[in-house]
C-alpha cells in the first residue's frame, strides 16, 4: 500500500485519540519510521497489546518503517501504573521475558521486506549503559520538575495514597530517552501507543526539539474497554495471552466469538485488515441477523489466523462443532480436552475385552446405577464421542479412544464427563 491515506485509515477506523500537528502531512510525504515500546513484564503478551502490535503492522503495510521497542531497560523501571508501584523484575526475568515477545511481534512484521523492513530493538541497548551524572546531565537537564507533574500519570499517583518513587517518577525521561535515541539511529520521528501514554510521547517529542530542533511527532489511540464497562481482554478464566501454551488458540478463538454485539464492529475495525466495506456488511448482517454471529466469526477467524495461523483457526472451528454434537473426526486430545476442560473427568484402566458403556456410566455417576445406566441407554439419551449409543450390552475398546486416550461421555445435551485411559 501507499503512505497517502493511513492518516485518512487511522481515522475511519477510530483509531485517533490525539495526534500531533502536521502528521497527516508526513504520513502522505513518506515514508515515515515510527515506533511502540513494549514492556516486558510477563514472557507473553496478551490481547490487551493486540491493538498496538496491530498498530505497528498498520503502518508497515501502508509503506512505513515499523520499530518494536522491547523494554528491557525500561521494564527494571516500569510504566507507573494508576494507584500503585509495580513490583520490580530482575534482569534475569525481564531477559527470558523479552525471549518470549520477539516471536510473537515477528508473526505480524515483515523483517524481510526489501522496502520497508521492521526492526525488534531492546532499549537496554541505551539505557544500560548510561551513568547516573551522564544522564541526569545529558536528559534530566531538560525536563522541569513542574513539567513532569502535568503528566497525568505522575498526577494520579500523587493523589493515590502510595504516592509516587523516584524510580516511577522517572520513567518519562526513560522513554524520552527512547525517542531521542531512536531518532539519531534510525530517523525515528513517530512514537505511537495508547492514550495512556501521550504524557510519555509529548515528553520524547520535547527532548528531541531541544536537543536536535527536529520535529517529530506522537499518535495515540483509545484505550479499550467493553460496552459493559469491563476491561478488555479479561474474562472468567483471567488473562488471554498470546502464547499457545497459556492460552489455546481455541480458547482465544472462543474470546472473539463471544464478543459482544455492540462491540464486534469496532472490534473489526480495531483488530482487523478487513476493508470498509467488508465491515459495513458485517455490521449490517449483525442488524438483520444477530442470532447467525456472522461478525464475530469473521473478528475470531481474522485475529485467530493473525496471531496461530490459519491452520489453528481450522482445528478451533472443528473443536467448536463438538461441543454442538459434531463430529470428533480430525479433532486431536489436546483439543478435545481444551474444549472439555471445565468437564469432571475420570481415569480408567481399560481391560483387553473392554468394558461395557453402562459400567462406566456407573462408576462416573453419569447414571446412579446399572440399572439406571441401561434405561438411559435404551432412551438413546446417551453418546459416547457424540454418536449415539442405544445397544445396552455396548462395550468400548482401547480402539474406540480418541488418539487412543480419551472417551467424552455425553448424557442428554450438556452432561459431559471425560474418561481418560490409564497409560501402561
Amino acid at each position: 500500500m501507499s503512505g497517502t491515506g493511513l492518516y485518512e485509515e487511522l481515522e475511519w477506523r477510530g483509531l485517533i485519540t490525539g495526534s500531533t500537528e502536521g502528521l497527516r502531512d508526513a504520513f502522505a510525504a513518506g515514508p515515515v519510521t515510527g515506533y511502540i515500546g513494549f514492556d516486558p513484564t510477563a514472557d507473553s503478551l496478551h490481547v490487551g497489546s493486540l491493538l498496538t502490535m496491530i498498530g505497528l503492522a498498520r503502518i508497515q503495510r501502508f509503506g512505513h518503517l515499523p520499530i518494536a521497542i522491547v523494554g528491557g531497560g525500561t521494564g527494571m523501571i516500569g510504566d507507573p501504573k494508576p494507584t500503585q508501584e509495580r513490583p520490580l523484575l530482575s534482569r534475569e526475568d525481564i531477559d527470558r521475558n523479552v525471549a518470549g515477545i520477539r516471536p510473537q511481534l515477528a508473526r505480524l512484521l515483515d523483517f524481510e521486506s526489501a522496502t520497508n523492513p521492521a526492526r525488534i530493538v531492546n532499549n537496554a541497548d541505551w539505557l544500560a549503559s548510561f551513568d547516573l551524572l551522564g544522564f541526569l546531565r545529558d536528559t534530566g537537564k531538560y525536563f522541569t520538575v513542574n513539567y513532569l507533574l502535568q503528566k497525568e500519570a505522575v498526577s494520579r499517583r500523587l493523589e493515590s495514597e502510595e504516592g509516587i518513587s523516584f524510580t516511577e517518577f522517572s520513567y518519562p525521561l526513560l522513554q524520552a530517552r527512547d525517542y531521542l535515541e531512536l531518532f539519531d539511529r534510525y530517523g525515528c520521528t513517530l512514537q505511537m501507543g495508547g492514550s495512556d501514554q501521550w504524557g510519555n510521547i509529548t515528553a520524547g517529542i520535547e527532548l528531541v526539539r531541544k536537543l536536535r530542533g527536529a520535529r517529530v511527532h506522537g499518535l495515540v489511540w483509545p484505550l479499550l474497554t467493553t460496552s459493559a464497562g469491563t476491561k478488555f481482554g479479561k474474562t472468567e478464566a483471567g488473562t488471554v495471552w498470546l502464547d499457545p501454551i497459556r492460552t489455546s488458540p481455541f480458547r482465544f478463538y472462543q474470546f472473539w466469538l463471544n464478543t459482544d454485539d455492540r462491540d464486534v464492529d469496532r472490534y473489526l475495525k480495531f483488530f482487523t485488515f478487513l476493508s470498509r466495506d467488508e465491515i459495513d456488511a458485517l455490521a449490517r448482517a449483525t442488524g438483520e441477523r444477530p442470532e447467525q454471529r456472522e461478525a464475530q466469526r469473521a473478528l475470531a477467524r481474522a485475529v485467530t489466523a493473525l496471531v496461530h495461523g490459519e491452520d489453528q483457526v481450522q482445528r478451533a472451528e472443528r473443536a467448536a462443532q463438538v461441543l454442538f454434537g459434531g463430529s470428533f473426526e480430525g479433532v486431536g486430545v489436546d483439543d478435545i480436552l481444551t474444549v472439555f476442560e471445565d468437564a469432571p473427568s475420570t481415569t480408567i484402566e481399560m481391560p483387553e475385552d473392554g468394558v461395557g458403556v453402562a459400567e462406566i456410566l456407573a462408576r462416573v455417576k453419569l447414571a446412579p446405577s446399572r440399572s439406571e445406566a441401561n434405561r438411559l441407554l435404551k432412551s438413546g439419551g446417551v453418546y459416547v464421542n457424540n454418536a449415539r449409543v442405544a445397544d445396552e450390552k455396548a462395550r468400548l475398546f482401547s480402539a474406540d479412544a480418541i488418539g487412543g486416550e480419551v472417551f467424552v461421555l455425553r448424557k442428554g445435551r450438556r452432561d459431559n464427563h471425560i474418561v481418560r485411559l490409564q497409560r501402561s
